[in-house]
C-alpha cells in the first residue's frame, strides 16, 4: 500500500529534521539512493545479535521455519518478521539511509498493521533519538486511519508528542475533521491542548484558518505551543509577511507574544536593524524580554546604531533598558573592557547585576584585573560573594602573583568570608 511520501517525510520536519532529510528522500535519483536503501532493507533482514540464540547457527528462520536469506522476497513474510525488519532500520546509524529504508518500509503495512509496528517502536527504547521515523510511522497513520491513531495515542502515550504529530497530519489533510474530533475529545474548561497540533498542520495550508484557531484559545501555555508551531511557517513566508501576519492579530497580548517570539527568531540575525526598529515601535511586557536578544545582534555589526537604540528605549521600562545595557556591555566587553566599563559608568540606573555578571564573564579572559574591580556594583550580597569567589580564584590559578596583590590591597571592599576562603588555599 502507498502512502503520501511528501506529507510522511514532512513529520520529519516536525520533529528537527528538517528540509535536508525531506529533500533527500523525495527527490533522490533513481540510482545511488535506490540501491542504499535497497542495502540497508538486505541488512535488515539479516538476523541481529540480539535475536539470534545460540542453538540457531543459520540465523532468523520464517514463520515456516526456514532460513531468511538475505536479499530475500519478504512479500509474504509475517508481520512479526517485518517488525524485526523495521528494529534493524531503526538501529542503523546513517540518518539518510534509514529515513530511506523506513518509508520503503512503510509501504509494506496494511492499515491495520500499524498499531503494532507503533507499540514495537515504543518498546524498542530508541527515544529521542529516532523520533524523526517515529513521526513518519504515526504520520503514515494518520493518513489511513486518524481516529484509530488517536485511539491509541491518547490512551497509551504521554507529553503530546505522538497525539500532536497524529493531528497535524490529520489536519493537513482534513482539517475539519480533525478541528471536530478535537472539540469532541475535550470537554475541560481551559484551553484544548489538541488545538496545538492542529494549528501547526494547518499553518502550512490555510494561515487564515490557523490563525484564526490560534485566537480562539485563551492564554495559556496551550496558546504558547500553537503560536510556537506556527513559527517555522510564519518565517518560511519572510519577515514582512511575518510582521504582516502580526499586525492582524487583535488580541493584543497575542501579539506581544508574537512579535516575542519572532524577534528571538532567525529574523533577528538576518535583519537586526529593521527587527530591532519594529521591536522598538511594538514593545510590550513579553517582547520586552527580547531586547537583549535583539541587540545583541545588532551590536555586533553596529555598536553606536544599537547604543542609539537603547537611549530611545522607555525611561519607565526597566526591564527592557536594562536587558538591552546587557547586550550592549556584553558585546562590548569581548572587544574593548575599557569601553564597556564606560558604558555602564554612562548609563548608571540601568546596570542591573545582570549586566555587571556578563561584563565579567566577557572581560575577565583579557582584563581579569578591569573585571573584578566591577563586581562591586552588584547589589545582591550572596551573588556578588560568589562571583568575588569564582573570579578571585580563576585569576589565582593564571596569575597568582597578581591576584594576590590585587586582593590586598582591596581586602576591605571584599567579604570577610572570601577572604578568609582565599587565604586557607593560600595557605593550607
Amino acid at each position: 500500500m502507498k502512502w503520501n511520501a511528501t506529507s510522511v517525510t514532512a513529520a520529519c520536519f516536525a520533529v528537527g529534521l528538517g528540509g535536508f532529510v525531506i529533500g533527500k528522500v523525495t527527490n533522490s535519483p533513481a540510482g545511488s539512493g535506490d540501491s542504499e536503501t535497497d542495502a540497508l532493507l538486505d541488512r535488515a533482514r539479516q538476523v541481529s545479535d540480539s535475536r539470534t540464540t545460540s542453538g540457531d547457527a543459520e540465523g532468523r528462520r520464517d514463520s515456516a521455519g526456514r532460513p531468511i536469506r538475505t536479499g530475500a522476497d519478504r512479500t509474504n513474510a509475517t508481520l512479526e518478521e517485518r517488525l524485526l525488519d523495521m528494529e534493524q532500520i531503526v538501529r542503523s546509524e546513517n540518518p539518510l539511509d534509514r529515513s530511506r529504508a523506513m518509508l520503503k518500509w512503510i509501504d509494506s503495512l496494511a492499515p491495520g498493521d500499524f498499531e503494532d509496528a507503533v507499540a514495537y517502536f515504543r518498546n524498542l527504547g530508541v527515544g529521542d533519538s529516532r523520533r524523526g521515523e517515529y513521526a513518519m510511522l504515526l504520520t503514515a497513520w494518520a493518513q489511513v486511519d486518524p481516529t484509530a491513531a488517536l485511539a491509541y495515542t491518547t490512551e497509551n502515550t504521554s507529553g503530546g508528542m505522538a497525539t500532536g504529530t497524529v493531528l497535524s497530519a490529520w489536519a493537513n489533510k482534513d482539517p475539519e475533521a480533525a478541528i471536530a474530533w478535537a472539540k469532541s475529545n475535550y470537554d475541560g474548561d481551559g484551553a484544548n491542548p489538541y488545538m496545538a497540533g492542529i494549528i501547526r498542520g494547518l499553518a502550512e495550508t490555510d494561515l487564515p484558518r490557523a490563525t484564526e484557531l490560534l485566537a480562539e484559545l485563551p492564554y495559556s501555555r496551550e496558546r504558547g505551543d500553537a503560536l510556537d508551531a506556527m513559527l517555522p511557517h510564519l518565517l518560511s513566508l519572510g519577515a514582512d509577511s511575518a510582521r504582516d501576519w502580526v499586525s492582524t492579530i487583535s488580541d493584543e497580548a497575542l501579539r506581544d507574544g508574537a512579535i516575542a517570539r519572532l524577534t528571538d527568531s532567525q529574523m533577528a540575525k538576518d535583519d537586526p536593524a529593521g527587527t530591532a526598529e519594529w521591536l522598538m515601535a511594538n514593545l510590550g511586557e513579553r517582547s520586552s524580554r527580547s531586547v537583549d536578544e535583539v541587540f545583541q545582534e545588532l551590536a555586533k555589526i553596529d555598536m553606536n546604531a544599537t547604543i542609539a537604540a537603547f537611549e530611545k528605549l522607555p525611561s519607565d521600562n526597566e526591564a527592557a533598558r536594562s536587558r538591552g545595557l546587557v547586550a550592549i556591555v556584553q558585546v562590548q566587553a569581548r572587544e574593548n573592557p575599557t569601553a564597556a566599563v564606560a558604558i555602564m559608568d554612562k548609563y548608571p540606573d540601568s546596570v542591573s547585576d545582570r549586566v555587571v555578571q556578563q561584563f565579567i564573564w566577557s572581560s575577565f579572559d583579557q582584563n581579569p584585573q578591569l573585571a573584578v574591580t566591577q563586581i562591586s556594583r552588584m547589589n545582591d550580597g550572596g551573588d556578588q560573594r560568589r562571583m568575588y569567589e569564582r573570579t578571585l580564584n580563576a585569576w589565582m590559578d593564571r596569575d597568582q602573583a597578581n591576584a594576590v596583590t590585587w586582593i590586598n590591597a582591596n581586602s576591605a571592599n571584599i567579604p570577610e568570608q572570601v577572604v578568609k576562603n582565599l587565604a586557607r588555599r593560600n595557605n593550607p
